[in-house]
């Protein structure tokens, strides 16, 4: 039996073996791979879905993306751009979570930071119109990655509901979206590994 065929024999984790563990390691390289071609198929599902926006969110996403690389954003800030709501379907309450939790791996702390406090700082522009207080994001004064989220939200995020903005194509990102999302930068498990 080759490594691909093989499968754990284990029924409970604590019965495993190091050869159960190669073998769901391997397994789970091949799985990563595909982690890009997943984001895009799940990208894809926020089209049509218009929350209300005069925009459908795969439009609004691109907008945020275009914006970004037209300003002369690096490839990484572009794609973190392009997939800062890629939660909104699976986790409305806590959407930049799920973002930042995709991206977490692939990006540098400032993008993973701004990605997960989006939400946060985007709030500035609406949170008062729902009784919520919009200098929520203040409480972060001081924080060094502040300052990038602000301009993220400014510049790029909440002027991206424009139905006549010309949005480049999801093809014209698939690309970077495949190399950014494609070898891990940082993970929790090496860095818990590295602190014991």
């Amino acid at each position: 039996m080759t490594i691909d065929e093989r499968r754990a024999t284990f029924t409970e984790m604590t019965a495993g073996t190091a050869e159960d563990w190669q073998a769901i390691g391997h397994h789970m390289i091949e799985h990563s791979v595909g982690v890009a071609e997943r984001v895009l198929t799940h990208l894809r599902l926020l089209g049509g879905d218009h929350g209300g926006f005069a925009v459908d969110r795969l439009e609004h996403s691109l907008q945020t993306a275009t914006r970004a690389e037209r300003a002369g954003e690096d490839e990484e800030y572009v794609v973190c751009a392009l997939l800062h709501d890629i939660g909104d379907t699976l986790g409305p309450y806590n959407h930049a979570d799920v973002a930042a939790t995709i991206l977490q791996p692939f990006v540098s702390e400032a993008n993973h930071w701004m990605v997960e406090h989006h939400g946060i700082f985007q709030g500035y522009y609406f949170f008062h119109y729902l009784g919520l207080d919009r200098d929520m994001r203040e409480r972060f004064t001081g924080h060094e990655h502040y300052d990038r989220t602000v301009v993220f939200c400014e510049a790029y995020d909440q002027r991206a509901f424009d139905p006549a903005y010309e949005s480049l194509p999801l093809e014209h990102f698939e690309p970077a979206v495949r190399a950014v999302l494609s070898s891990p930068r940082r993970t929790i498990y090496a860095a818990e590994r590295s602190t014991n």
